[in-house]
């Protein structure tokens, strides 16, 4: 009489969950590993994101939430309501937005929306309003001249680093592109070398003034991405407009709004002609500055 055979194969009572479609779950210990250093990406990239991802977190067990893409989906929307709530809160902590939002009659424009999706366009009122008036000044003096803003702050709490930069961690800095210029000389109004306006850098011509020249820190944020380079349309610093806009900070932003420095590699001052004295290198261990203007107020 003959048997009948199994309904799985013999390995299968060795391998449970697989046959029946169910992947085994990894360890405890690899999955908090893994949702912890999700937390610290997320706060570290963004102040909030790894507060709404425990959240999720917690939500998703109490609902007895199993698929992927339902938790990545609440999570997008609880990020984007925690983003909006603290565009709201963030007055009470003495800081504000800069809008990432413009139309063609704004002359001060964010770079790029990531910025506000990172919460990373925030500063105290008298930054912003340093900030509204040097593009005010710019069109006046430069008819339709857009000045545009990168990285400035989180929305809360002094002291908390705003990565890869050194000191944006009080409201109090903000970055500022050049203004370009094309091959042929045209100004580029509003445009960048780079998407995000940083890692393009101004090489210095032979002769330039170096200061870092000869060192090799391991620990610094002074990168030169030499890969990245070719990749970048080869415009060049419009110098009438970067000059103007510096003489402004360093005379109308100093006495109107109590601007303390600017930082700017030597060899772009030396170009610029620029000799006042807010005028500071940031050192070898900070990023370079030859692709964006620092400022920062009291």
């Amino acid at each position: 009489m003959s048997r009948a055979l199994p309904r799985h194969p013999p390995c299968a009572a060795a391998s449970p969950g697989l046959w029946d479609g169910n992947v085994p779950k990894a360890p405890p210990v690899f999955r908090f590993a893994l949702h912890a250093l999700i937390v610290l990406i997320l706060t570290l990239l963004t102040q909030i994101g790894g507060i709404v991802y425990l959240a999720v977190l917690a939500a998703s067990r109490v609902w007895g939430l199993r698929k992927f893409l339902a938790k990545l989906a609440i999570f997008v929307l609880c990020y984007a309501g925690a983003t909006f709530a603290a565009s709201r809160a963030a007055p009470i902590f003495g800081r504000v937005p800069l809008s990432c939002i413009a139309d063609a009659t704004d002359r001060l424009v964010v770079r790029s929306p990531i910025y506000c999706l990172l919460n990373r366009n925030y500063v105290t009122p008298e930054l912003r309003d340093l900030a509204k008036a040097l593009a005010a000044h710019m069109d006046k003096e430069f008819p339709g001249t857009v000045t545009v803003a990168l990285d400035a702050n989180f929305p809360f709490l002094n002291g908390f680093p705003l990565l890869p930069h050194l000191s944006h961690a009080d409201g109090k800095k903000l970055d500022f592109a050049y203004y370009y210029k094309d091959a042929d000389g045209a100004f580029l109004n509003g445009a960048t070398r780079s998407p995000i306006g940083y890692f393009a850098f101004e090489q210095p011509a032979p002769g330039d003034e170096l200061p870092c020249e000869g060192r090799n820190d391991w620990l610094t944020t002074r990168w030169n991405f030499d890969a990245l380079q070719s990749l970048f349309p080869a415009y060049r610093i419009e110098e009438q407009r970067t000059s103007a806009a510096i003489g402004w900070l360093t005379s109308e932003g100093v006495t109107r709004f109590g601007l303390q420095k600017i930082f700017i590699e030597p060899h772009l001052k030396n170009v610029l002609g620029i000799t006042d004295g807010h005028i500071r290198f940031q050192g070898c261990r900070a990023a370079r500055h030859d692709d964006h203007i620092h400022i920062q107020v009291d």
